[in-house]
């Protein structure tokens, strides 16, 4: 009886560890099937979305990898390539006054101690500035553009709260070299004044930033703009100088400088009266450059068509005013002798008989009446004479297109006075100037002002300027230049004040075939022993360009040659003796 209870006991537990196996069995597979199922799942829903985004979306391996290749921020370079704005990774100094934790002093030392050592590391770094930021203990930046052995300087002074991030920032790899062209960008990443405002949207866009932006500039005759102007305005103490150089066919800007400049790798620029761009946004009274321009009218409009005519060359007066001129000339004078003496007195008797409608007309087609064209956002509006007696909208007085004639009672930009000059010897096309690279098979097609052969004359007769008259000193061997000086008293509250002065020298070379105009202003320039005590430009302005010719005409393709220039051998008896501007 036992032995059978027993054999029962044991057949029963034997069954219920079968059913035991068998319910683990079955709760094993059902949990796989709910993995295999929940995994089959999983997988769908990524392949759908993988499907989504590659139908509908970039996807996000594609865009980090466009990005990655990309710089932020578009290169700029000039006409040759050479680069002159791109992006650039390089250390910031940032301070972090919870790096050693809440609670905790932000600095080892005292603030006062490490702004001392921070001023020693970068000297242009202001003391008391970084004292107080030091103090007011809020994150903050330092400095940016942190050179790595400068940064290395600052990590040896051991204060944790002195970061180093790691930022791609805007290079300027020729430091204050076109700032004027180029302009900066600010700490948030955004262009302002020059081409980096200009560009802003080309430069940012993943379409076009990863190819360079070329320029018109030419570097290297923008270095020897910036150089020679500098010695000019350091040898006169002017307060400031100003030049352009234009290809005279297509109307590119080779080089453009306005002094004094700034360097835009410096990040305090916002509110630097230094930007201030004196070639396109400041106008003057460019006194008698616009003579040429005068003459060439009387021209074309058959005024003057007898260069040997005589003009009254003494003082006379109309209404109150008198025109004069700043030396004595004799009783009368020719117009080749008026533009090498720049007498005032014969360009208003000119301009008497020309009329105010056709000088008026000249000066608009020459755009003299509106902004320099250019792509640049800083341009200055020009100073338009008044008209009649009709608020300004009828014919110029009779008083105005006088002195309009040498320059006085106009004021205009040096960069339109550029854009007039090239129309003046490049055949008489009027174009406007650029700041782009323009392939020579795509010209702007430009406005015609002046006739073929008006160009060919003033050609002639701004050579004689310099070989004989004003512009002596502007005259580089075996570059045939060609030009006029202009010497005007500056504006003031009570009338002009003679004893500041805009000089002057508008200029082109080589004559025979002329490439390039070039334009050298001084602002206030002094008599200083270097210009033999004289402060017009005669013996400032036009000694630049002097030296500056025989520098660029090399780079520009422009070689000296004593064989060729513009025959001038039937104006050359027309002319006798006498000084002038």
């Amino acid at each position: 009886m036992n032995s059978l209870t027993a054999s029962a006991a044991i057949a029963t537990g034997r069954v219920q560890l079968a059913n035991v196996r068998q319910g683990a069995l079955v709760t094993a597979r059902l949990r796989a099937l709910w993995i295999m199922v929940l995994f089959i799942f999983a997988t769908l829903t990524a392949c759908v979305r993988i499907a989504q985004l590659g139908m509908f979306e970039q996807t996000p391996e594609r865009t980090s990898l466009a990005e990655a290749l990309l710089p932020s921020r578009g290169e700029i370079t000039d006409r040759n390539g050479i680069a002159l704005a791109r992006a650039f990774a390089s250390y910031s100094l940032w301070y972090n006054p919870k790096a050693m934790g809440e609670g905790g002093a932000p600095l080892v030392k005292t603030p006062e101690e490490v702004a001392r050592a921070l001023v020693g590391i970068f000297p242009d770094a202001d003391y008391a500035d970084l004292v107080a930021r030091l103090k007011a203990g809020k994150p903050c930046y330092l400095r940016r553009r942190v050179l790595p052995e400068d940064a290395n300087k600052v990590f040896a002074l051991g204060e944790p709260a002195l970061e180093f991030p790691r930022e791609e920032q805007r290079f300027y790899p020729q430091g204050s070299l076109a700032a004027h062209v180029l302009g900066y960008v600010d700490e948030a990443g955004k262009g302002h004044v020059g081409m980096e405002q200009v560009l802003e949207p080309r430069l940012l866009d993943p379409a076009y930033r990863g190819t360079p932006t070329a320029l018109s500039i030419d570097a290297r005759a923008q270095g020897a703009l910036e150089d020679e102007l500098g010695r000019g305005m350091m040898e006169t103490m002017a307060k400031g100088a100003a030049g352009v150089i234009l290809d005279a066919d297509s109307g590119e800007v080779i080089a453009l400088a306005s002094l004094p400049s700034f360097n835009p790798n410096r990040s305090d620029l916002a509110y630097n009266d230094l930007v201030f761009n004196r070639v396109s946004n400041q106008v003057y009274e460019l006194g008698s450059t616009f003579k040429p321009i005068t003459i060439a009218s009387a021209i074309d409009a058959g005024v003057v068509t007898d260069l040997a005519v005589r003009y009254p060359s003494v003082p006379f007066q109309i209404g109150k005013f008198t025109i004069h001129d700043s030396h004595n000339f004799g009783s009368s004078l020719n117009v080749p002798e008026a533009l090498i003496h720049s007498s005032n007195v014969v360009l208003a008797h000119v301009a008497d008989l020309l009329g105010p409608v056709a000088l008026k007309h000249t000066m608009e087609q020459l755009g003299m009446n509106e902004r320099p064209t250019i792509e640049l956002p800083a341009r200055g509006f020009p100073l338009w004479p008044r008209g009649g007696s009709e608020g300004g909208k009828g014919d110029w007085a009779r008083l105005t297109t006088m002195t309009v004639s040498y320059g006085h009672g106009i004021a205009v930009t040096p960069l339109h006075l550029a854009s007039a000059y090239a129309a003046l010897v490049n055949g008489g096309i009027w174009r406007p100037a650029t700041l782009y690279k323009v392939d020579p098979a795509h010209l702007a097609p430009g406005r015609r002002v002046f006739q073929a052969s008006t160009s060919a004359r003033m050609r002639q007769l701004l050579r004689m300027i310099v070989v004989d008259g004003t512009g002596r000193k502007a005259d580089a061997s075996g570059f045939r230049v060609g030009g006029k000086t202009g010497s005007a008293e500056k504006p003031g509250a009570n009338g002009y004040r003679k004893t500041s002065l805009i000089a002057t020298f508008a200029s082109a070379f080589p004559m025979d075939k002329p490439r390039y105009v070039v334009i050298v202003m001084l602002d206030e320039p002094q008599a200083t022993q270097q210009t033999s005590g004289q402060r017009t430009a005669a013996w400032n302005a036009a000694p630049i360009v002097g030296r500056l010719v025989p520098r660029i005409g090399p780079m520009l393709g422009v070689t000296p040659d004593a064989h060729h220039d513009v025959d001038i051998s039937d104006l050359s008896p027309l002319v006798g003796s006498g000084e002038g501007e």
